[in-house]
C-alpha cells in the first residue's frame, strides 16, 4: 500500500528497528516524517544490478564497519531539486533512483541520499535491514529500491523492543522481524 512499516532486527545483532518503506511511494511527507521521528541516516537499499546500471561505486574499498554494509558514494538528483538537503529534494531523489528510466547521468555526487547495495543472496548471507526492505519489497512485488532509517530515542539512544512497540503504537504502525522474515521462506 506503499505505507512504511518497522523492521527489527535480532537481539545479538544490533537489536535496532528501522522504518522501511518503497522507494517509489516515497513522498516529502514521508521523507520529513522519517528524518523528524526516526532521526537515523535516511538510506535507499538496492540490489546491485541497480546500482551497477546507476553506477553507484561502493564509497570504501575496504569495509571495516561492524556490519559490513555497502553504502555507495551518496547522491543527489542533478536537475528538479535546490541544495538536495529538504524534505522535497532527497524524496525526488529517492524516487529517480527507484525510476528504471533514471541513467547515471541523472545523478551526481555526492549528494544528500545514501544508496546501500544489498547483499545478492539476500537475507541468507545477510540478515540486515538492507537485506530485509529488499525482501518484503520483492514479496510485494515492487522495484527493489527501499528506504531505510534506524530509530533512535529522544535521548540519542537507540530505540530498543519496548521503545519500538510504543513508537509502533503512538504511529499506528505495522512491525515485522527479521527472524519472521527469514521464517516465510
Amino acid at each position: 500500500e506503499g505505507k512504511m512499516l518497522i523492521v527489527v532486527d535480532d537481539e545479538s545483532r544490533e537489536n535496532e528497528g528501522d522504518l522501511v518503506m518503497a522507494a517509489e511511494f516515497c513522498r516529502p511527507e514521508d521523507v520529513n516524517f522519517i528524518i523528524s521521528n526516526a532521526k537515523g541516516i535516511l538510506c535507499v537499499p538496492l540490489d546491485l544490478d541497480r546500482a551497477m546500471k546507476l553506477s553507484l561505486v561502493l564509497m570504501i574499498r575496504k569495509n571495516e564497519e561492524m556490519t559490513h554494509c555497502k553504502f555507495t558514494v551518496s547522491c543527489d538528483l542533478k536537475q528538479g531539486i535546490t541544495t538536495g538537503t529538504s524534505a522535497h529534494d532527497r524524496s525526488k531523489t529517492i524516487q529517480a533512483l527507484a525510476d528504471e528510466l533514471s541513467v547515471e547521468e541523472d545523478f551526481v555526487t555526492p549528494g544528500h541520499v545514501f544508496p546501500v547495495i544489498a547483499e545478492p543472496e539476500g537475507l541468507k548471507k545477510r540478515q540486515g535491514h538492507t537485506e530485509a526492505a529488499l525482501e518484503l519489497l520483492k514479496l510485494a512485488g515492487l522495484k527493489p529500491v527501499g528506504v531505510i532509517c534506524e530509530l533512535i530515542r529522544e535521548d540519542g539512544e537507540m530505540m530498543r523492543r519496548d521503545d519500538l512497540l510504543a513508537f509502533k503504537n503512538r504511529h499506528k504502525l505495522c512491525m515485522i522481524s527479521i527472524e519472521q522474515l527469514l521464517k516465510s521462506h
